[in-house]
């Protein structure tokens, strides 16, 4: 495993040279949707910072056995609003907020523990009827609602384009969502502008970071396939 996490590392590290950034700028959220806590635990112990779980209940339980370890908890799957309490008692960064009502009630749960639940919309840049996410043209009002909650910060956008055999047919739908995150930028409100871009996995990474990412989304390359 540390070799295969080196291995995603130096490309991630490569991808970002190779465009003109900073290799900084891009951060490594490993994917354990299905892994074991005892893999899990591996992968921080070899240097793993953030770790994405796409279950709510999964991350639970994990995050018992893990708890002393020094990662950062990101929530990458569907979110419906009632695990909404639980969700931010446990992730530092909700990455698929796409509607009002859950951003509601996100800020209605944070504010009973104090605290300032970041946030990403994700973004259906494809519109594929099988895959959540607010629409493009939606997703303006939904930033201007979003700066009126008290409890929510904004930090950016997320989404899962169509998959590819080839990982450059991705590249206009990441291009599209940095082009959106662009736009937002300039019009939204100063304290919500989105400025990270979840996007990109195992087989298209390279690519995503080119378009822009911020956070990719890494599973398969670290951890093998899933049982």
């Amino acid at each position: 495993m540390r070799e295969k996490l080196e291995s995603v590392l130096m490309r991630i590290h490569n991808a970002a040279k190779g465009c003109g950034r900073d290799p900084d700028s891009v951060h490594l959220v490993a994917v354990g949707k299905t892994i074991p806590a005892n893999r899990i635990l591996e992968a921080v112990e070899a240097g793993v910072l953030i770790l994405g779980e796409s279950y709510v209940q999964e991350a639970r339980e994990k995050a018992n056995v893990l708890s002393a370890a020094p990662v950062s908890w990101h929530l990458i799957g569907h979110l419906q609003s009632n695990k909404a309490k639980y969700a931010v008692k446990l992730f530092d960064l909700i990455h698929t907020v796409d509607n009002i009502k859950l951003a509601v009630e996100l800020d209605r749960q944070a504010g009973k523990i104090n605290k300032i639940q970041e946030i990403l919309i994700q973004v259906n840049i494809a519109r594929e009827s099988t895959k959540s996410g607010a629409l493009p043209e939606d997703v303006p009002d939904l930033v201007n609602f979003i700066s009126r909650l008290k409890q929510i910060r904004l930090r950016g956008l997320m989404t899962i384009p169509p998959f590819f055999d080839m990982p450059e047919m991705a590249k206009p739908f990441f291009a599209a969502l940095r082009n959106l995150r662009d736009q937002l930028q300039k019009e939204a409100p100063p304290d919500v502008a989105p400025y990270d871009l979840s996007m990109g996995m195992s087989g298209d990474f390279e690519t995503a970071i080119y378009e822009g990412a911020t956070l990719v989304r890494i599973g398969t390359a670290i951890f093998g396939e899933r049982q």
